[in-house]
């Protein structure tokens, strides 16, 4: 697995990702402020793409912002085909060496402890398991679902 600063020409790819989980998340694909993030961050050079090395399709994606002392997860997706395979804690540990400088938090907001996606998507354990802690309620998400704030001090 390659993990890479994403390219324009990685944009189809971030939208083929956001359509595996719109429903989770609402619509994205033809979300033109989903579109204009991705580029945004691609033009910034803070989003992160996954790929097989013998494959130029996208295993996942991720966007971030690097803005000390807290940073934020922005957007962390992995393709239904790669789930489980060390994709999502590759992205994660990359951007945090890439963008992180202590001391400060890294934040990303997931589902709350009841939204429906919580367990099945397996979002708040994996982030648990990078040693994120669970935070205070958030606003709910676009689709109207619970959000929590999870953080991880970085030192």
């Amino acid at each position: 697995m390659i993990i890479r600063v994403a390219q324009e020409r990685d944009l189809p790819g971030f939208l083929g990702l956001a359509a595996q989980v719109e429903h989770w998340f609402g619509p994205m694909v033809d979300d033109p402020g989903f579109s204009r993030a991705v580029a945004e961050n691609i033009r910034a050079a803070t989003a992160l793409v996954a790929q097989d090395r013998d494959s130029s399709g996208l295993l996942g994606g991720l966007l971030f912002e690097a803005a000390a002392p807290v940073h934020h997860v922005h957007w962390l997706v992995v393709s239904q085909a790669a789930r489980g395979r060390g994709v999502g804690r590759a992205l994660v540990s990359d951007a945090v060496r890439r963008f992180v400088r202590g001391p400060g938090t890294v934040e990303v907001v997931t589902f709350g402890p009841d939204h429906p996606g919580a367990v099945t998507s397996g979002a708040r354990a994996f982030y648990e398991s990078l040693g994120f802690t669970p935070a205070e309620a958030t606003a709910p998400g676009p689709e109207g679902g619970s959000r929590q704030i999870y953080r991880r001090p970085v030192p």
